[in-house]
Protein backbone atom coordinates (compact mmCIF):
# COMPACT_ATOMS: atom_id res chain seq x y z
CA UNK A 1 0.00 0.00 0.00
CA UNK A 2 1.18 3.28 -0.96
CA UNK A 3 3.02 5.56 2.06
CA UNK A 4 3.54 9.54 1.19
CA UNK A 5 1.24 11.50 0.87
CA UNK A 6 1.61 14.75 -1.33
CA UNK A 7 0.06 17.80 -2.25
CA UNK A 8 -0.94 18.18 -5.81
CA UNK A 9 -1.48 21.58 -7.53
CA UNK A 10 -2.51 22.34 -10.40
CA UNK A 11 -2.92 25.78 -12.26
CA UNK A 12 -3.46 27.81 -15.33
CA UNK A 13 -2.13 31.21 -15.46
CA UNK A 14 -2.58 34.01 -18.29
CA UNK A 15 0.63 33.43 -20.90
CA UNK A 16 1.49 37.28 -20.19
CA UNK A 17 3.42 38.66 -18.40
CA UNK A 18 5.68 36.36 -18.85
CA UNK A 19 7.33 37.30 -16.03
CA UNK A 20 5.29 35.85 -13.65
CA UNK A 21 4.47 32.75 -15.37
CA UNK A 22 8.19 32.59 -14.59
CA UNK A 23 8.55 33.65 -11.18
CA UNK A 24 5.93 31.11 -10.55
CA UNK A 25 7.36 28.34 -12.01
CA UNK A 26 11.11 29.25 -10.07
CA UNK A 27 8.82 29.26 -7.02
CA UNK A 28 7.81 25.70 -7.00
CA UNK A 29 11.07 24.48 -8.35
CA UNK A 30 12.67 26.09 -5.45
CA UNK A 31 10.11 24.41 -2.98
CA UNK A 32 11.46 21.00 -4.82
CA UNK A 33 8.43 20.30 -6.53
CA UNK A 34 8.79 18.00 -9.25
CA UNK A 35 6.12 18.68 -12.67
CA UNK A 36 4.35 15.35 -13.66
CA UNK A 37 3.24 17.91 -16.90
CA UNK A 38 2.29 22.07 -17.62
CA UNK A 39 0.52 23.22 -14.71
CA UNK A 40 0.59 20.05 -12.92
CA UNK A 41 3.06 19.79 -10.07
CA UNK A 42 3.95 17.31 -6.70
CA UNK A 43 5.47 18.14 -3.33
CA UNK A 44 5.20 15.94 -0.33
CA UNK A 45 2.93 16.91 2.38
CA UNK A 46 4.82 18.96 5.16
CA UNK A 47 3.38 21.87 6.70
CA UNK A 48 5.89 24.13 4.84
CA UNK A 49 4.77 23.29 1.83
CA UNK A 50 1.09 24.39 2.52
CA UNK A 51 1.54 27.10 3.90
CA UNK A 52 4.16 27.68 0.83
CA UNK A 53 1.38 26.61 -1.52
CA UNK A 54 -1.27 28.25 -0.37
CA UNK A 55 0.78 31.83 -0.99
CA UNK A 56 1.12 29.98 -4.42
CA UNK A 57 -2.70 29.77 -5.02
CA UNK A 58 -3.08 33.26 -3.55
CA UNK A 59 -0.48 34.83 -6.49
CA UNK A 60 -2.40 32.58 -8.83
CA UNK A 61 -5.58 34.24 -7.85
CA UNK A 62 -3.35 37.48 -8.35
CA UNK A 63 -2.53 36.92 -11.95
CA UNK A 64 -6.18 35.98 -12.88
CA UNK A 65 -5.83 32.59 -13.09
CA UNK A 66 -6.64 29.50 -11.36
CA UNK A 67 -5.17 26.74 -8.98
CA UNK A 68 -6.76 23.68 -7.13
CA UNK A 69 -5.03 22.21 -4.24
CA UNK A 70 -5.03 18.79 -3.17
CA UNK A 71 -3.98 16.43 -1.51
CA UNK A 72 -2.86 12.35 -3.11
CA UNK A 73 -1.51 9.66 -2.59
CA UNK A 74 -0.41 6.92 -5.14
CA UNK A 75 -2.75 4.10 -6.07
CA UNK A 76 -0.04 1.38 -5.49
CA UNK A 77 3.53 1.02 -4.82
CA UNK A 78 4.38 0.61 -8.28
CA UNK A 79 3.28 4.44 -8.77
CA UNK A 80 4.34 5.57 -5.66
CA UNK A 81 7.90 4.16 -6.57
CA UNK A 82 7.73 6.52 -10.51
CA UNK A 83 6.78 9.82 -8.22
CA UNK A 84 9.72 9.39 -5.76
CA UNK A 85 11.89 8.53 -8.73
CA UNK A 86 11.18 11.80 -10.21
CA UNK A 87 11.52 13.56 -7.25
CA UNK A 88 15.14 11.89 -7.14
CA UNK A 89 16.23 12.20 -10.88
CA UNK A 90 15.44 16.18 -10.46
CA UNK A 91 17.82 16.64 -7.36
CA UNK A 92 20.54 13.62 -8.97
CA UNK A 93 20.58 16.52 -11.84
CA UNK A 94 20.94 19.36 -9.35
CA UNK A 95 23.66 16.98 -7.60
CA UNK A 96 25.25 16.57 -10.55
CA UNK A 97 25.78 19.94 -12.05
CA UNK A 98 27.02 20.78 -8.47
CA UNK A 99 29.76 17.94 -8.50
CA UNK A 100 31.05 19.71 -12.08
CA UNK A 101 31.23 22.95 -10.17
CA UNK A 102 33.66 21.02 -8.08
CA UNK A 103 35.64 19.88 -10.43
CA UNK A 104 36.14 23.47 -11.71
CA UNK A 105 36.40 24.77 -8.27
CA UNK A 106 39.65 21.89 -7.89
CA UNK A 107 41.00 22.88 -11.03
CA UNK A 108 40.95 26.64 -10.09
CA UNK A 109 42.60 25.39 -7.09
CA UNK A 110 45.16 23.52 -9.21
CA UNK A 111 45.54 26.46 -11.44
CA UNK A 112 46.86 28.78 -8.88
CA UNK A 113 49.40 26.37 -6.83
CA UNK A 114 50.48 25.74 -10.84
CA UNK A 115 51.14 29.18 -11.07
CA UNK A 116 52.88 29.49 -7.39
CA UNK A 117 49.96 32.27 -6.70
CA UNK A 118 49.91 32.23 -3.02
CA UNK A 119 48.20 35.31 -2.18
CA UNK A 120 45.90 36.43 0.33
CA UNK A 121 43.63 37.66 -2.51
CA UNK A 122 43.16 34.54 -4.38
CA UNK A 123 42.68 32.70 -1.08
CA UNK A 124 40.04 35.19 -0.43
CA UNK A 125 38.23 34.87 -3.76
CA UNK A 126 38.60 30.63 -3.30
CA UNK A 127 37.30 30.69 -0.08
CA UNK A 128 34.17 32.92 -1.19
CA UNK A 129 33.60 30.47 -4.15
CA UNK A 130 33.78 27.56 -1.12
CA UNK A 131 31.12 29.20 0.03
CA UNK A 132 29.13 29.23 -2.87
CA UNK A 133 29.31 25.79 -2.91
CA UNK A 134 28.43 25.08 0.74
CA UNK A 135 25.10 27.02 0.21
CA UNK A 136 24.01 25.55 -2.72
CA UNK A 137 24.31 22.13 -1.73
CA UNK A 138 22.39 22.62 1.24
CA UNK A 139 19.86 23.98 -0.85
CA UNK A 140 20.21 20.79 -2.86
CA UNK A 141 20.25 18.95 0.30
CA UNK A 142 17.10 20.53 1.75
CA UNK A 143 15.38 19.92 -1.52
CA UNK A 144 16.17 15.84 -1.76
CA UNK A 145 13.28 14.78 -0.03
CA UNK A 146 13.86 10.91 -0.76
CA UNK A 147 17.98 10.82 -0.86
CA UNK A 148 18.64 10.93 -4.38
CA UNK A 149 22.05 8.54 -5.41
CA UNK A 150 24.21 11.47 -6.11
CA UNK A 151 23.54 13.15 -2.79
CA UNK A 152 26.50 10.69 -0.76
CA UNK A 153 28.67 11.62 -3.57
CA UNK A 154 28.60 15.48 -3.67
CA UNK A 155 29.23 15.77 -0.31
CA UNK A 156 32.59 13.83 -0.69
CA UNK A 157 33.24 16.27 -3.42
CA UNK A 158 32.25 18.90 -1.09
CA UNK A 159 34.36 17.79 1.66
CA UNK A 160 37.12 17.68 -0.68
CA UNK A 161 37.06 21.23 -1.98
CA UNK A 162 37.00 21.76 1.73
CA UNK A 163 40.22 19.75 2.33
CA UNK A 164 42.06 21.19 -0.47
CA UNK A 165 41.09 25.02 0.30
CA UNK A 166 42.67 23.94 3.73
CA UNK A 167 45.83 22.83 1.96
CA UNK A 168 45.89 25.88 -0.29
CA UNK A 169 45.41 28.13 2.85
CA UNK A 170 48.40 26.72 4.22
CA UNK A 171 50.52 27.14 1.70
CA UNK A 172 48.90 30.87 1.27
CA UNK A 173 50.32 31.35 5.36
CA UNK A 174 53.62 29.28 4.53
CA UNK A 175 54.93 31.60 1.35
CA UNK A 176 53.74 35.22 3.56
CA UNK A 177 55.89 33.59 6.48
CA UNK A 178 58.81 33.14 4.50
CA UNK A 179 58.36 36.34 2.93
CA UNK A 180 59.07 38.31 6.03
Amino acid sequence: MATSSWLLLTYKVPPEPAAKRVALWRRLKGMGAVYLQNGVCLLPKTDDHVRGLKMIENGVHEMAGESVILETVALDRFQEEKVIARFKSDRDEAYREFIDKCGDFEAEIAKERAADHFTYAELEENDVDLKKLQGWFEKIRKLDFYGATLGAEAEERLRACEALLDAYAQQVFDAHDENR
